[in-house]
């Protein structure tokens, strides 16, 4: 687990290979524990003599860890695509690609009573990225606040630019003190890491309060890019 430990300081950013098996035994280890339940619950000795009802009961609740078997093997599916792939990065808007990710989510927003609240300065700013991974990216980090947030809370995303190479990111929520995230919150948060260091971009993050700092490659203007060639 990358985040959990860190609750007061912005978690470290680690080599790819350390990021890698850190949150593999991480899901392997979370998904120990629905498979355990489903052993013990579908065992042959205790189907044996049920009742109807408590075997649609039994099924009704396997389904559950199923899915939640499910839902980690697709973390682990991932965290190995993340790691291993390069994938193609390009010049984009950055406001532009951010204003999709938060048009995704704004409806989970308004729906729990939390405000999202967005600042970009210059609409101008590009960002060398690729677009599925890095809205993929944002979108489990701002899932990530709304799970941690409460109703009338408002989780702030601006955008701000590092005149030497990066385009920062802040994604924060002041009212949010968390002690620990969640398995769940946890795989996410780590994913989303990834996925940006894949695209020679950081991500680190605080619990208390709750705080994203993301930064990625600057993508130069087209002028002096034209003046270069």
């Amino acid at each position: 687990m990358i985040s959990g430990d860190k609750s007061h300081g912005m978690t470290v950013p680690r080599t790819a290979l350390e990021a890698l098996f850190s949150n593999l035994s991480q899901a392997l280890h979370a998904t120990a524990q629905p498979l355990s339940i489903l052993r013990a619950g579908l065992g042959n000795q205790l189907l044996e003599g049920m009742s109807a009802e408590d075997l649609r009961e039994m099924a009704s609740s396997s389904a559950i860890e199923i899915e939640r078997v499910c839902n980690l093997f697709n973390y682990l599916q991932h965290f190995v695509s993340a790691e291993s792939s390069k994938p193609e990065l390009s010049a984009m808007s950055i406001s532009t690609l951010v204003a999709h990710a938060v048009e995704g989510v704004e409806l989970l927003f308004k729906e729990g009573g939390i405000s999202l609240r967005t600042r970009f300065p210059d609409a101008s700013q590009r960002a060398l990225i690729n677009r599925t991974s890095t809205l993929e990216a944002l979108s489990s980090v701002l899932l990530t606040a709304l799970g941690l947030s409460r109703r009338e809370d408002t989780v702030e995303l601006s955008i701000s630019t590092d005149p030497a190479v990066a385009v920062q990111i802040l994604v924060q929520n002041v009212n949010a003190q968390v002690t620990t995230l969640s398995t769940e919150a946890s795989l996410a948060m780590a994913l989303a890491e990834s996925l940006f260091r894949s695209q020679q971009g950081t991500m680190s993050w605080s619990l208390q309060p709750f705080a994203v700092q993301i930064e990625l490659l600057r993508a130069l203007p087209v002028a002096l890019c034209e003046r270069e060639q």
